[in-house]
């Protein structure tokens, strides 16, 4: 799969042209971000647009504007509402199409950097939809059913915004004219299907922007995948026409394609969903552009492993609650492990997930007894309550703690009275009966016949669930017996929730391990956020992430991350090596994970939007310089990107006793403490050298 498409490399980082729109607005360039989840949370590209708006704004500046449609609900929280000054092109085509009657809210978005925007409430121009319907099948020979209230508006979205272009065109001409500036340099991003309506219409009007059309998926990969097909094998012989007509998306799938086809620059957010393009939109993209994240380092390298031990103890807090009467294991060697995403059962790999966690327990009975993992399904799905016995374990958890605790104050004022009078209190004189007895009623509450819920809820149609019912087929039911414990919790986290009480970056801090065995992910923000935060995760050689880390990384297992192979192997030997994966992980000692938690924040420079945000920049650069040949950028001097690559870490010992070549080495001592690690490579590797 490596380099097989066109990819620009570039030794600069985006942190170079920081200068907020300085050097664009001498050079009169323009840049348009479009995207149907600017300001309206709907999916994974809102991450995308909202975690990427810092770095753009600190390029861009004042040259760049997001547009997307106007969701009160969204809009209400999310953007601060102000008129453009006076003078300024945006202005005046604004006013323009409020003239049409359209309605236009501009302002700011209330997220790091603030940019621009520009919403369209897609509800004032839908008197209008059958005249663009008919310009799309005129000009496209495209329809689009009546029916398709999502395609519908995004027709009105795309031609609205077109419209928009093409006056601020115009306004921007004759601004430059009048204050002798050179002529406008304009560029439109558009992200996914829903936007790229908005270039075809720019397209096919022959309106002279330059366009870059991204698409995070695409379409059909989405329902093919979710078919149970043998998708990246049948790849090439996949009759699309046909098969996006048995799905009833045709339609779709030509404004996606048109908009691929279009496009002066194509670009995709990954090589995997590259390939796919190749085959299922017939073009390969000129540019791979990464998602990234803001990733926000600290000063000193022990900061982010205080932050796990706090999330962890929360987390216990939980597990104290939810398997109460059956805590027969001891929480210092407890593993959390965790899947999470939408409640895509096959393609998120909850199945081989659930399966090779069957056999890990059956490992772990046998190798390491004393060793338990606890497993948490974070997948939100249609519920009915919370499961009462759950709620129960908190109550009576909480109602011990309280009754300790007094009994701890009343021990300790008996203590301090009778040392006062000059003799040791005994044992009889601390611990009174009547403290035993409150004691003994709540230890005699906390018991239990039935064993620990799998869930926190209940699951509508329970019986239904495929995560339930995979549960059921591998009898993981959280037995005394079992090392392996499972916690499906069908709704995300927040910090108002009454179980956990912490929100979703707080639970990845306190894990151990991300388990993300996709079979279908374009790129794979879950595993990209762990590692931001210094959790080692498991991802695929089938995710975008994956793709990038195997690239990037020299050994990507010594740095935490562990690559399943979901393409080129059977599913029995995938589900085998995740499994083993898992148990290479749970022989680790405490010291251990800690290095190899040290080495996996190392790699958030990679996954940072200061490192990847020059792709974006390289993709606009191509784009203006196919409609305007004389544009000159100094990002066109590729060279190669060296600082990417990431060698085996100094520490990486050639063959360590206790795991495989890939694991930290253990203690020379045999200690687990944070503060055994004394050999000078280890401290090399830790940054403390």
């Amino acid at each position: 799969m490596n380099r097989r498409f066109s990819r620009v490399e570039s030794g600069a980082d985006l942190k170079d042209y920081f200068d907020r729109g300085d050097i664009a607005s001498r050079e009169n360039r323009w840049n348009f971000e479009v995207a149907w989840e600017v300001a309206n949370k709907v999916g994974g590209i809102y991450t995308v647009i909202r975690s990427k708006a810092y770095v753009s704004t600190e390029e861009m500046g004042e040259q760049l504007c997001m547009m997307g449609p106007y969701k009160e609900q969204c809009a209400r929280t999310e953007m601060e509402e102000m008129e453009f000054p006076r003078g300024n092109p945006l202005l005046d085509a604004v006013n323009a199409l409020r003239s049409r009657g359209y309605k236009v809210h501009t302002g700011r978005w209330l997220v790091d950097g603030n940019p621009q925007l520009i919403l369209f409430d897609i509800g004032s121009a839908a008197w209008k939809l059958d005249q663009f319907k008919l310009e799309m099948w005129e000009k496209c020979n495209i329809g689009v059913p009546h029916l398709d209230i999502e395609t519908n508006d995004a027709i009105i979205l795309g031609f609205m915004i077109a419209e928009f272009l093409e006056e601020f065109r115009n306004f921007a001409i004759a601004y430059s004219q009048n204050n002798e500036l050179s002529a406008p340099r304009i560029v439109a991003h558009f992200h996914e299907w829903q936007a790229g309506v908005g270039l075809i219409v720019l397209r096919t009007r022959l309106v002279e922007i330059a366009t870059v059309f991204t698409t995070h998926a695409t379409l059909l990969g989405r329902y093919l995948c979710a078919g149970n097909t043998d998708f990246y094998n049948n790849l090439d012989k996949f009759a699309v026409d046909e098969e996006a007509g048995k799905r009833q998306i045709y339609h779709r799938y030509c404004l996606e394609r048109g908009a691929t086809h279009l496009a002066h620059v194509f670009t995709t957010v990954s090589e995997i969903t590259g390939y796919e393009a190749e085959h299922l939109l017939k073009r390969k993209p000129d540019i791979i552009t990464p998602n990234g994240l803001n990733v926000k380092k600290f000063s000193a390298i022990h900061e982010f492993q205080n932050l796990h031990a706090v999330a962890k103890e929360k987390i216990n807090e939980f597990v104290r609650g939810h398997f109460y009467g059956h805590i027969d294991f001891d929480l210092d060697k407890t593993l959390y492990f965790f899947i999470a995403g939408r409640y895509e059962f096959g393609n998120k790999g909850a199945d081989i997930f659930i399966e090779s966690l069957a056999r890990l327990n059956a490992m772990l009975k046998h190798e390491k007894p004393d060793t338990t993992v606890v497993a948490f399904l974070i997948f939100p799905t249609k519920t009915n309550n919370f499961n009462v016995d759950s709620l129960r374990g908190h109550a009576v958890i909480k109602q011990l703690r309280d009754t300790i605790n007094n009994v701890q104050q009343a021990v300790g004022k008996r203590m301090f009275d009778t040392c006062l009078k000059g003799h040791i209190p005994g044992p009889d004189e601390l611990l009174q009966k009547d403290d035993l007895v409150k004691i003994k009623r709540c230890m005699f509450a906390m018991q239990r016949d039935s064993m620990p819920p799998v869930t926190t809820h209940n699951v509508a149609d329970d019986w239904n669930d495929p995560v339930l019912s995979s549960i059921r087929r591998c009898q993981l039911f959280n037995s005394v017996h079992d090392r392996v414990k499972m916690v499906f919790h069908p709704e995300f986290l927040t910090s108002t929730n009454p179980l956990f009480g912490i929100d979703y970056e707080e639970f990845v801090r306190g894990c151990h391990l991300g388990v993300f065995p996709s079979y279908y992910e374009p790129w794979g923000y879950t595993p990209a956020e762990c590692t931001v935060m210094g959790i080692p995760s498991v991802t695929t050689n089938l995710s975008g992430f994956g793709c990038f880390m195997q690239e990037h990384i020299s050994d990507p297992k010594s740095y935490g991350i562990y690559i399943v192979d979901r393409r080129y192997i059977g599913l029995e030997n995938s589900v085998q090596q995740l499994t083993n994966f898992m148990m290479e992980f749970s022989r680790l000692n405490r010291r251990q994970r800690i290095i190899q938690r040290n080495r996996t924040e190392r790699l958030s420079d990679l996954l940072d939007w200061r490192t990847l945000g020059i792709y974006y920049r390289q993709a606009r650069v191509k784009a203006l310089q196919a409609v305007y040949p004389d544009y000159v950028d100094e990002t066109t001097l590729y060279g190669s990107r060296n600082n990417l690559i990431f060698s085996r870490p100094h520490s990486e010992p050639p063959s360590p006793s206790s795991s495989r070549h890939t694991t930290p080495a253990p203690s020379v001592h045999g200690s687990d403490e944070e503060d055994s690690v004394d050999d000078e490579t280890e401290l090399k590797e830790l940054g403390m050298k």
